[in-house]
């Protein structure tokens, strides 16, 4: 009796493997997609990314000049009401600003040729704010290293701009496109 069960274990496990053999096996691979927006956020690796920005190289000064800093308006008698560098932008409503991609709201300044349309610089005048001033070129008029920033109107311009000598630092040369990610 012994061999019959071996005999019937042995057909069994015969039975078994031809049947395995000839079945064929499908592998399916799931692709899963989270639609859900309480999507879990890595805050460390935010911080890093952050972090990888750098403020140093973009408010770095790159040059530093001294020069007079005086006022002017869009209308002057000698003013044309438009930017050398800028023709299109409109200041008839009083706009004395540029929104620039970089540096975000900045001054309108003019300069002389020695610096480039775009150039952005930064100087303390603690009559105009009690913050260092970030401005851009985008109008010419000016000899040498002075500036010239476009005012609201010209009792602004004499009152709180007047003539002064200042320094002040290059931030940017010109519409340069710089990386600033380290």
């Amino acid at each position: 009796m012994r061999k019959n069960i071996f005999r019937i274990l042995k057909l069994a496990i015969l039975g078994v493997v031809v049947f395995i053999s000839s079945s064929k096996i499908n592998i399916y691979e799931a692709k899963v997609t989270n639609n859900n927006l309480n999507k879990a956020v890595d805050l460390t690796t935010m911080a890093k990314k952050v972090d990888e920005f750098d403020y140093d190289a973009l408010y770095s000064a790159k040059d530093t000049y001294t020069g007079d800093l005086t006022g002017y308006v869009y209308n002057c008698p000698a003013c044309t009401g438009k930017l050398a560098c800028m023709a299109n932008l409109d200041l008839s409503g009083g706009a004395t600003t540029y929104l620039d991609d970089t540096y975000g709201e900045v001054r309108i300044v003019a300069s002389s040729g020695n610096l480039l349309c775009g150039t952005v610089v930064r100087f303390n005048a603690p009559k105009i704010s009690s913050e260092p001033v970030l401005a851009i070129v985008l109008d010419r008029g000016v000899t040498g290293n002075d500036l010239d920033l476009l005012s609201v109107d010209v009792d602004y311009a004499i009152k709180n701009v007047g003539r002064m000598p200042i320094t002040y630092d290059i931030i940017r040369s010109g519409w340069e496109t710089i990386s600033y990610a380290s």
